[in-house]
This record gives structure tokens, sequence and C-alpha cells, in this order.
């Protein structure tokens, strides 16, 4: 969790190269998406709403906007879990691309409902492209997990 969060405010850093900004992907989705494959427990969707909650301090966005669209997506995760399970890297790669899409899909939602106005989609594609290529992350998570727990040996 520390590391995402520490990742998130590394690319969050308004550092121009040639005119371009590093982009902003979610980087808490991998550890979202790694705790509801590995296991559900109680204290996920906490760590969960803190990252988020810490997300809309350092944008600056609506409070809750980013804690609400997490946990969508770790719900969408949870719900697929059992269909995920024994699945190969690249259908958890679609799993993870899906869970992300919910959740982008959903904060393009409430930010088009706060602001009255449409935020842009090309960013919003970015930033799921960013995002959806930190998918090794996740499965890095997912492994290291595995090979402590002795059940899954």
């Amino acid at each position: 969790m520390l590391q995402a969060l520490a990742a998130l405010v590394l690319f969050g850093v308004p550092l121009r190269v040639f005119g371009l900004q590093l982009p902003e992907p979610i980087f808490p989705l991998a550890a979202v998406f790694g705790w509801a494959v590995i296991r559900p427990s109680v204290l996920a969707p906490l760590g969960i709403l803190a990252m988020g909650l810490f997300m809309d301090y350092f944008w600056g966005g609506p409070i809750g906007l980013w804690a609400l669209c997490l946990l969508l997506g770790y719900g969408v995760a949870l719900a697929g879990r059992t269909m995920m399970a024994g699945q190969s890297r690249a259908i958890l790669w679609v799993w993870y691309g899906l869970v992300t899409m919910t959740a982008l899909t959903a904060a393009y939602l409430f930010v088009m409902l706060d602001d009255r106005s449409t935020p842009s989609l090309l960013a919003v594609a970015w930033q799921f492209l960013a995002t959806i290529i930190l998918y090794p992350f996740a499965h890095r998570l997912i492994d290291m997990f595995e090979d402590a727990d002795v059940r899954f040996r």
C-alpha cells in the first residue's frame, strides 16, 4: 500500500520533459486487484478506503471520489474471484483491465456529475492505458503471496 502511494506521489510531480508530463496511472489499482485475488479480508477495504482518500487529498478532487471508485473495482474483482482462480496470466490481465475500466468509468461519471461537464476522454484513455500496463506489479504481488503461503504448495 505504501509503495503504491509513493509511486503515485512520484508520478504526480509536475515535471515536464519536452512539454510532455509523466502519465498518472492509478498505482493503487494493482494493490486493489492483488488483494481481491489473493485473499479477501476485512482489512483490504479499509486500506483501499485510506488509499482512495489519500488520492483525493493529493489530487485535490472531491473527497470520497477515488475511495468509492477503488472500492467498486475491488467489488468487481471480488465478484469474479472464483472465475479467476487457476487462469493464465493473460486472462488475469484481462480481468485487471476490466477492474481498471470499472474504476475509471465510475470516476469519469462521478466527475461529470460533480463538475456538470465532461472530462477529456483522451486523458481518461491515456490514464487507462498507463494503469493496465501496471498489471505485472499486481501479478508479482499475487505470486509473492502464493510462494509464501503453504496452502498454495
